[in-house]
This record gives structure tokens, sequence and C-alpha cells, in this order.
């Protein structure tokens, strides 16, 4: 006799009375059975008993067979597992039941005591294993939320110290009051500054994923003309050709979209050849009903090929020569996934990079048109 709370709970459904019987007659004292005699009746019970962990039916009953049945239930209840139990060779449904996800198994009838004992077991340990990983996933998340608010909160904490530190700096400099003949007081500004924009990336990075999606109508020439003035900053030489085709609206996520722009075009220029009498970035975008293509070439030092299939990697870095913290480019990758672009790189050492992205279009408008 098993205990009532340690018993794995059976729903079975049959519509010839004589089988509810039999079964509960065979399985009354290792499981806690509950029987109804149609799909209706079994669905009644699956409102009331809300942890059935394993569900019998029979294939063919008066109004629906019980891969029909099936379908509706893993919908509604799909954390119970299914067996279906068939006395005809109706290898089709089965087939197709068992391909669609419907059941775990199929047991003949007149069943054997022991084979449908075995396949009552073997899905009670799914079902617990299922549910065992539910769990884990649950925690995991719980987890990662709670380290993704600890760094994006530690990050804001830790911008406050270093701008007093920059702030420190920059009016010695201005008093001439440290005598610095080894320029020390220059490596800790170039330290700082490096710190500071590392940390500008994980907070750009925890919003990316945090922050919902919006979507709006976007202006490509306002966006790009605002990311390609903020680089300019960093190297006034690179000469920036832009191409813009957008005939048609483009409504997608401008937070997402100005972050991966950003961070490519500042890659463009980052990684321009020291001593290069021309550097230029070329930046074309197309825009039509279901899609806009970007694509941002420069004429920089390039990647090397076996770096290709790592370079969207967290923290790796292409080339050691070149200040760079190896977390742009995943960015971009992870906001790409939230809008459900592509990405794709070609490069040839020391001669440029293409990046081609696709972004969707998400106007509703054009989409309902189009269908």
């Amino acid at each position: 006799m098993y205990p009532e709370d340690k018993k794995i709970r059976v729903l079975y459904i049959d519509d010839e009375i004589n089988n509810l019987l039999a079964f509960q007659a065979s399985f009354r004292r290792r499981y806690t059975i509950f029987t109804a005699s149609s799909g209706a009746e079994g669905m009644k019970v699956l409102n009331q008993e809300k942890d059935i962990q394993v569900i019998i039916a029979d294939q063919r009953m008066p109004n629906s067979t019980g891969v029909e049945f099936f379908q509706v239930v893993r919908k509604a209840f799909p954390h119970p597992i299914r067996i279906l139990l068939t006395g005809y060779t109706d290898a089709e449904s089965i087939i197709d039941a068992i391909n669609k996800g419907e059941i775990f198994r199929y047991v003949k009838k007149p069943w054997n005591e022991v084979e449908l004992q075995t396949a009552i077991q073997n899905a009670f340990e799914l079902h617990t294993t299922r549910q065992q990983l539910k769990k884990k996933v649950s925690e995991l998340q719980k987890t990662n939320d709670e380290l993704n608010r600890f760094v994006y909160s530690t990050s804001h904490d830790l911008r406050s110290p270093l701008a007093s530190i920059m702030g420190i700096l920059n009016l010695s400099k201005m008093e001439n009051s440290i005598v610095d003949p080894n320029n020390y007081l220059s490596m800790i500004e170039t330290c700082v500054n490096k710190m500071d924009i590392f940390i500008q990336k994980i907070i750009e990075y925890y919003k990316s994923i945090r922050v919902d999606d919006e979507k709006s109508e976007m202006d490509f020439y306002k966006l790009l003309n605002d990311s390609v003035t903020i680089c300019k900053m960093q190297r006034p030489e690179v000469q920036f050709n832009l191409k813009i085709d957008q005939p048609v609206k483009l409504v997608s996520d401008e937070f997402r979209i100005s972050i991966i722009i950003d961070n490519l075009i500042s890659n463009a220029v980052k990684y321009q050849k020291p001593t290069s009498e021309n550097p230029m970035v070329d930046i074309s975008v197309s825009v039509d009903e279901h899609k806009a293509i970007i694509e941002i070439q420069d004429n920089g030092i390039g990647i090397v090929e076996e770096h290709l299939n790592n370079i969207f990697k967290m923290f790796f870095r292409s080339n050691s020569q070149v200040n760079g913290l190896g977390i742009g480019l995943y960015i971009v990758k992870e906001a790409l996934s939230r809008l459900g672009g592509d990405i794709s790189v070609v490069s040839t050492y020391g001669v440029g990079t293409l990046f081609r992205i696709m972004v969707p279009n998400f106007d509703l408008k054009s989409i309902t048109t189009n269908n």
C-alpha cells in the first residue's frame, strides 16, 4: 500500500465502463485514480484536479478520438504526460500523434498490466524531470536577474568616483600644481577613461537586455548623423560617406538600433590604420516594407580570417594593439537577437571590414497590406 501523498495521480478516460472498473481494480493500491467516460468529463476532472501527472485515454470514443482529445489537452494542460490506449491498429494516427507530441507512448488493448505499469512509471519520471527542470530554469532566471541588477547598480555607483578622479586630474592639469616628469597623470587618465567606457558598455548591455521593446517610426537621417557627429570627435580626419534609401516608413526599436549603429560606427573609426592618409567609413541604408539593410564598411586594419567566428563573443578582441573591450560586438548581436535581425561580416586583413545588418520592419500597416 502506497501512502496517498506519494501515489502517482492518473486520469483514465474510456467510454467502456468495464475498462474503467478493471483499471481501478488493478491499480487502485498503487495510484490515485480518476476516471471519466468521455473527453468532456475528462476536461472537467482536469479543471478540478490541477495536479494530474499522467493521462491515459482510449483512442476510439464516440464523440472524439483519444488523439483529438490530447490535441485539446496539450494546449490547456501541457504538464501531464499523455498515454494513448488503443485496441485497433491505427498506425497513421498513432505515428502522427507521436510526431506532433500529443502522446508520450501508446499501449495496446487489452493491456498487459506490467507493460501499462511500466508506461505509467516512465511517464511519471518524465513529468517529474520536466517539473524539476522548470524549477531550476526559474531559479536560474531569478539568479541571473539579480546578478544583472547588481552589475547595473554597481556600475552606476562606480561612475561617481571615476568622475571625481577625472575632475581632480583635470584640475591638477589646469593649475599645473603637480610635477609629473614620468607622465603618470596621463597614464592614470587613460586607465580611468578606459574603465569609464567599460562601465558604460555594461550599462548599455544591461539596458539592451532588460528594457522593454518599444517600436516607433525611425528616421535614419537623424540617427546616422547623430552617431557620425559623435564618432568624428574620436578621429576628425575620418571621412564618412552616407547613402540612405528610405522610400517607406520603418518601424522598429530605435533604442536598440542606435546601440547597434553606434557600436559598429565606433569600431569602424577605432580600427582604422594609424598611418592611413585616407581613412574612410561608408554607411548605406536601404529600407523596404519588410526590412532595413544597413551596411557599414571601413578601409581599416581588417580582421584575420580565423577570428571571424569569434568576434561576437563577449570579451573577444581581434586586435590587441587597439584599445578595445571586446564587448561592443557582443552587445550588437544581443540587440539584434531581440529585434529578430541578423548580422554578417566580410573582412580582409589589411584592407577593411564590411558589416551587413538586417532588421525587420514592424510597420503593421505595411504587413497588413501585403498579407
